[in-house]
């Protein structure tokens, strides 16, 4: 159920001492922030003010790791300042919205806001921003392996050659080879071949 809470709580989903650069944004603009559930496409949303609902809605998946959550945010704040200068008239991920983001983003990079390794992720990522933090690997491993992940899920590339995994709907696997980015596996029930990213998340059995 939504309810409307005092903005100071978002704190504990940000990295430390990075609250009052965020903050700006929503003293400057009337946001309506959404904090939702894991979704799996998608880890936030941006929508324009329209009749219904005068306002800029910015939605946020409420169980990302919270250097993770600050990128995310950043990325649909960016969507939002293009709005304000072009309307329409780009898309939505293009040259206008890439150096929007790289703007919003610099001031948080070289001043501890992030561990090293997705600090470095970060600028590589920012020469050339994405539409999602998921299509850059190297940001993607950086920033999955920074979380607590429970229950012995992990990356399929930590997987060693010749064992067996499971994934999120039970299918169980043989890890064979690696090609290239992709990994070789053969699915134990039907004997069918899968080619599986490196980044997808297993659980090794």
């Amino acid at each position: 159920m939504k309810k409307e809470r005092p903005f100071s709580e978002l704190i504990p989903f940000l990295p430390p001492n990075t609250f009052e650069e965020v903050a700006q944004y929503f003293q400057n603009h009337t946001i309506h922030l959404t904090l939702t559930r894991e979704r799996k496409s998608v880890l936030g949303d941006y929508r324009r003010p329209s009749k219904e609902s005068p306002y800029h809605r910015i939605s946020i998946n409420a169980t990302l790791h919270p250097y993770s959550f600050l990128i995310t945010l950043l990325h649909e704040l960016a969507h939002m300042l293009v709005y304000l200068q072009y309307k329409d008239q780009v898309m939505p991920h293009g040259n206008e919205w890439k150096m929007q983001f790289q703007k919003m983003l610099i001031p948080y990079i070289r001043k501890n806001f992030f561990p090293k390794d997705i600090e470095a992720a970060l600028v590589r990522y920012l020469n050339n921003p994405k539409a999602s933090t998921c299509t850059d690997t190297n940001l993607y491993k950086a920033l999955y392996r920074c979380k607590n992940n429970k229950n012995g899920w992990t990356l399929l590339e930590d997987v060693p050659i010749g064992a067996h995994f499971k994934i999120a709907n039970g299918a169980q696997y043989a890890l064979l080879e690696k090609r290239r980015t992709r990994y070789r596996c053969q699915d134990l029930n039907s004997g069918k071949m899968y080619l599986f990213p490196s980044i997808y998340e297993v659980h090794p059995l």
